[in-house]
């Protein structure tokens, strides 16, 4: 009885380690899980929410590895992130900090933004206009933003809101060339984001420190109901964006 009690323990020890083995490899392999904490990539990305990260489709680097066990100085089994692709990276002048944002810039891209409407290679990028984005804040507060359509030159389109219009502090920009195995990113909420508009805080960023894509939206918050506020979980939770796949 003993040694079935023993043999039994000694079968759960080794499937739970194989089983941490085997999240441990898939999330550093192909899927990691992230949250937004900030409004940067409204309306595509609300605070609150929590998404997967594909850390394969870009390849792997020192960056997308824990530990920063991968290769330094470039990628393997790399493949190029597409304009369109929201991507998480890691902040070039602070590269312990994960940053999201959509990359609108490839390299020897030009790109500049006129009157709050981006310019690639010279070209105008296509923006429609749309019903305003509506939405509450933590604090329960309504916040309206003119909200439109913008199609990149490869025909992929997104939402972007402009909460200034077209007055926003990086609305006029100069003209940025994207240097090689670099990307230009900017977030979604072209008023309140901090992307590679602003050259000394975030600027160009390296193939190197991409982590990976956004693929899926498993989980939606809105805020309002604490960690061990069980009893208000489910009004707080936005079951219209469940497991909604990241365009």
């Amino acid at each position: 009885m003993s040694r079935g009690k023993s043999s039994g323990m000694g079968e759960t020890i080794r499937t739970i380690i194989y089983a941490m083995l085997i999240a441990g490899a898939v999330r550093t392999l192909a899927f990691e899980p992230f949250n937004i904490p900030s409004g940067s990539m409204i309306p595509s990305l609300l605070i609150g929410d929590y998404l997967f990260v594909s850390k394969y489709a870009y390849g792997y680097s020192r960056y997308s590895m824990p530990f920063g066990i991968g290769p330094s100085g470039g990628r393997i089994l790399g493949s190029l992130p597409e304009l369109g692709d929201i991507a998480v990276f890691k902040k070039p002048t602070e590269n312990k900090i994960d940053y999201i944002k959509r990359v609108v810039g490839l390299p020897g891209d030009h790109i500049q933004v006129i009157g709050g409407i981006l310019h690639i290679n010279g070209a105008s990028v296509e923006r429609r206009r749309i019903e305003d984005f509506i939405d509450r804040d933590r604090d329960g507060n309504i916040i309206r933003a003119p909200q439109y359509v913008e199609t990149l030159p490869n025909g992929r389109n997104h939402r972007i809101i402009e909460f200034l219009g077209d007055n926003g502090p990086a609305d006029n920009t100069q003209e940025y060339v994207v240097p090689p195995g670099h990307y230009f990113m900017m977030g979604d909420n072209r008023d309140n984001s901090a992307d590679s508009r602003y050259l000394t805080e975030v600027g160009y960023v390296p193939a190197e420190n991409l982590v990976g894509r956004a693929e899926i939206l498993f989980f939606s918050g809105d805020g309002s109901a604490a960690l061990w506020e069980v009893w208000r979980w489910p009004w707080a939770i936005r079951y219209s964006r469940l497991f909604q796949r990241i365009e």
